[in-house]
């Protein structure tokens, strides 16, 4: 009598043997009809009859063991650790889907990986048991040369960082955020503002992001000398930014330039709560500018001024590291993902 207690043995998963016999035919045949190489190899009744025998065994190819005799495999590795996804808004997250649909159809597989590492050479180390065709290195610490070195002799055709800058032997992947903080600067200097606040988030992992986007601030406000611009610490709570709220007027500001429009949006509802008004219409009212230009932002009153990234289509991309993949020697470059444009609205 079975005990339902017991813990239930996994099956031995079916191998390209078993089919080979199933079908009466070589494992050779098999892999060729399997893995997409059937055409002037195998006919057309035997190729029926191979993937009849391997639909019946439940059997599927082994993605690994592929790599390792291929030398490569097919998956796009998108490296982004775990405690940094939150620097991924829904503008990236469609970004990111619609790159990974574009690999598909090139016959790629993109695959997140957010496991967390010690150094660069640790992380390279992780990524390369997986045997990648390409790593993407989206977001984190920064590859070094010697991590870009190891994929590469552990057969990873391209690897390409975020940037400025790349290590040697890495693509370079710019969408500058510098830019997106000199856009929404210039925007608020135009506008007659000089006490400029650029919120930055409380949470970790998101310097890599706010950073230059506070740098890209003080570089518009460089060119006017009475300008002044204070950076500002928020966490993502409505208690954080009540607080902040309740300091406005001592702190003698007269525009936000806010993270993302998240933090944006946190704010403007506390400044109101505190008696603020938001907006541009007077020197009194405090202009807000957020980022990603999120569709909700569109929905508040009054309507929050955003800051977008206009990015490259997510195909090109995909072809482009296709591309790399398909030519591992071509010489590192810089491949721009998009400019900014600021979204002009009632806040700000």
């Amino acid at each position: 009598m079975t005990d339902p207690d017991r813990p239930r043995a996994l099956p031995t998963p079916p191998t390209s043997a078993a089919v080979a016999r199933r079908a009466g035919v070589s494992r050779a045949t098999v892999s060729y009809v399997l893995n997409g190489r059937a055409a002037g190899r195998v006919g057309a009744h035997t190729e029926a009859r191979v993937r009849a025998a391997a639909e019946e065994l439940g059997y599927v190819p082994h993605a690994a063991a592929r790599s390792l005799r291929a030398g490569r495999g097919s998956i796009v590795l998108l490296s982004a650790p775990a405690d940094t996804v939150s620097a991924f808004g829904p503008l990236a997250t469609r970004f990111l889907a619609g790159f990974q649909t574009a690999l598909h159809g090139l016959g790629y597989t993109g695959v997140l990986h957010c496991a967390p590492a010690d150094s660069p050479t640790a992380a390279a180390r992780a990524w390369a048991e997986l045997r990648p065709a390409a790593v993407l290195a989206l977001h984190g610490p920064p590859l070094d040369a010697a991590a870009v070195e190891l994929l590469h002799r552990s057969g990873t055709a391209a690897v390409l960082t975020h940037g400025p800058p790349a290590p040697p032997g890495a693509h370079t992947l710019l969408l500058d955020q510098r830019e997106a903080g000199l856009r929404a600067g210039e925007h608020l200097l135009a506008a007659g503002r000089r006490r400029i606040a650029v919120v930055r988030p409380a949470e970790p992992g998101l310097t890599a992001f706010a950073e230059p986007r506070l740098a890209g601030v003080r570089a518009a406000a460089a060119t006017h000398p009475d300008a002044e611009v204070r950076p500002l610490h928020l966490a993502l709570t409505e208690e954080s930014a009540a607080r902040l709220a309740a300091s406005w007027a001592r702190l003698s500001l007269d525009a936000v330039f806010a993270y993302n429009d998240e933090y944006a949006m946190l704010l403007m509802r506390a400044l109101q709560d505190a008696g603020h008004t938001v907006g541009t219409r007077s020197p009194g009212e405090v202009a807000v500018v957020g980022a990603d230009d999120l569709l909700l932002a569109r929905l508040l009153r009054p309507r929050l001024t955003s800051v977008r990234a206009e990015l490259t289509a997510p195909d090109r991309l995909a072809a482009l590291v296709a591309g790399l993949i398909r030519a591992p020697g071509s010489p590192p470059g810089t491949h721009r993902l998009g400019t900014f444009r600021v979204e002009v609205r009632e806040s700000g």
